[in-house]
């Protein structure tokens, strides 16, 4: 059985029906993995696939509404991180004007009905989908009602008083307030990629990196980080991190680096994690590389500082 689809049209997926949750899941945070483990006990019951469902790019990214939007996880990293939860099948939609342009209706019984054979939906509270948004928990209990399946939504999923959201973790992460982003996570936030050859400048300094390509992403993290590094026979690899344009040698695209402390290995064209722990400082211009690596020397005390305080929430890699 094929994990993920991402065709709208074809043939049923799902023969003994499914249990099917919806969202863009940016992050697989708290209030998403409930509501995956909502589907998940149903389809057990039920005996039925549980289904996740969400789309690539996001809505927002394809509407462009607001602007760039910085992701908290990649399509790679989100189908790594529901697989982990033990879902049978993860459909990632290609949002495009076609899909943009379906009727709610038309989006129930094609996909829902149609390739999944829907028993039960489940949406978080304000999940809203079709052209102009029409869909809701009240359409999808109506059609229900005449296709065959029931549909429901969680109760939000707070933390402090507050509802767990992408949104908020974002903001968490560009305030720099880790210990938030990772209690609405579950987890520290993680940027993975493949290690690439780089101007082997930090190797001349005494800080050899492990660097990261970021190629379109954008990532809600900007500055010098205490981080842990997986992947590669590695585990949880104390590290400090930089990620930005390098401006005291007039970089220009962001890359991520990772100096690993104490390593001595090779690990270009492998594919690496970097768990950020905790905010050092923002990013900034030295006036020649003697003051870059002095205060390098500083970020390096302070990241093994802030990993001695702080726990190891480890996960597979994504």
């Amino acid at each position: 059985m094929n994990f993920l689809f991402r065709d709208t049209r074809g043939p049923r997926l799902c023969p003994r029906g499914s249990v099917v949750a919806i969202g863009a899941f940016d992050g697989v945070h708290r209030g998403h993995q409930a509501l995956i483990g909502r589907a998940l006990a149903r389809a057990k019951t039920l005996g039925c696939d549980a289904v996740v469902l969400g789309f690539e790019p996001l809505p927002r990214e394809f509407f462009g509404r607001g602007g760039p939007l910085p992701r908290l996880t990649t399509a790679r990293e989100k189908i790594a991180l529901t697989q982990a939860l033990g879902i049978d099948r993860l459909g990632l939609l290609r949002f495009n004007a076609a899909l943009s342009n379906t009727s709610a209706e038309d989006f129930v019984q094609q996909i829902l009905v149609g390739r999944l054979g829907a028993r039960e939906v489940w949406i978080g509270p304000d999940f809203r989908f079709g052209h102009g948004r029409r869909g809701d928990v009240a359409m999808l209990r109506d059609l229900g009602a005449e296709l065959g399946f029931s549909a429901h939504a969680i109760e939000p999923v707070l933390i402090d008083g507050e509802r767990v959201s992408s949104t908020r973790i974002r903001a968490a992460l560009l305030a720099g307030d880790h210990a938030l982003a990772r209690s609405l996570l579950g987890r520290d936030f993680a940027i993975g990629g493949r290690v690439i050859h780089g101007q082997k400048l930090g190797r001349t300094l005494g800080y050899p990196t492990a660097n990261i390509a970021l190629r379109k992403r954008l990532p809600p993290v900007h500055g010098i980080y205490a981080v842990r590094v997986s992947g590669a026979g590695l585990r949880d690899w104390p590290s400090v991190a930089s990620l930005g344009t390098r401006p005291t040698v007039n970089g220009r695209e962001l890359l991520l680096e990772a100096h690993l402390f104490d390593f001595d290995g090779d690990l270009y064209g492998q594919r690496l994690r970097v768990d950020f722990v905790g905010k050092i400082r923002d990013e900034a211009r030295f006036a020649n590389l003697d003051d870059l690596t002095a205060r390098m020397h500083l970020d390096s005390i302070e990241a093994r500082r802030i990993l001695s305080e702080s726990p190891s929430t480890q996960r597979e890699l994504a």
